[in-house]
């Protein structure tokens, strides 16, 4: 029996959750194209808080921010370190919650969910990609890549064939037998990417995933993101100081005394 490959099954799932058209890439930027749809944003953030407690007194991070994301966009976040920017992606994916207003990510209000509701909503609709690829270093790519799966039930050996698959999808089919400190950091990032997509998420959250790389492995592995958000039918968040590479996406927004403003 023929095998689909992740894209293809990934495109059935998509197919029975809503009906999608995807608009045609800019042209002259190559920005990845965003999904024409007729469902609500798969971002909603309204009158966002988030105050934190210290010794000092009470630092506010963020008040009344507002915006929305559209499926199928890839966005980047770009500002100074410490206006929040991880923190902020830590909300949308049910790492924290706000202090005060509303969050509705994937048609879920991720605030509400108690903590076992919310491993299993960043389990089943959300992944993660971090500037330190945090691989458990006993375990071989290919396990590292299959634990998602293993943590959602799926039985061992259809995981590790799922998680072949996705070392295929970032060209790291010959690697995955190899443990993380056997692989260099470009490939350990491409290891915590495709862990990051191996359950098909819809939303890909990804804080600065190519900050500790060398300027020509970043282009690369960014170069595989955009793919990636492509064929996947991705909508990707991206935290970054590097505005090169931001300029790449659908839109750019700064973080600034608590506020998004578009680029």
């Amino acid at each position: 029996m023929t095998q689909s490959s992740p894209a293809a099954a990934k495109q059935k799932t998509r197919t029975a959750r809503e009906p999608e058209v995807w608009a045609k890439s800019d042209s002259q930027g190559g920005k990845p194209p965003i999904l024409q749809s007729s469902q609500a944003p798969i971002i909603q953030v309204q009158n966002l808080e988030k105050t934190y407690s210290t010794a000092r007194g009470e630092l506010t991070l963020f008040r009344g921010l507002s915006f929305e994301v559209q499926p199928g966009e890839m966005v980047a976040i770009v500002g100074q370190s410490g206006a929040g920017k991880t923190t902020l992606l830590h909300i949308l994916g049910a790492l924290d919650a706000p202090t005060a207003g509303t969050v509705c990510c994937v048609s879920t209000s991720v605030a509400q969910l108690s903590p076992h509701e919310a491993a299993a909503f960043r389990n089943r609709e959300i992944g993660y990609v971090w500037q330190f690829h945090y691989l458990l270093p006993e375990f071989t790519a290919l396990e590292n890549v299959a634990m998602p799966l293993m943590a959602r039930g799926v039985r061992k050996a259809e995981a590790l064939a799922v998680a072949a698959k996705w070392l295929s999808e970032v060209g790291l089919d010959d690697r995955g037998e190899h443990r993380p400190g056997e692989l260099s950091g470009g490939e350990q990032q491409r290891v915590a990417l495709a862990r990051a997509l191996v359950n098909n998420p819809r939303l890909l959250l990804a804080d600065e995933p190519t900050g500790d790389l060398d300027e020509t492995t970043a282009n690369r592995v960014f170069e595989m993101v955009e793919r990636l958000h492509q064929s996947h039918h991705l909508t990707s968040i991206l935290v970054t100081h590097n505005l090169d590479l931001a300029a790449r996406c659908t839109r750019i927004l700064r973080l600034e005394s608590g506020r998004l403003a578009a680029l």
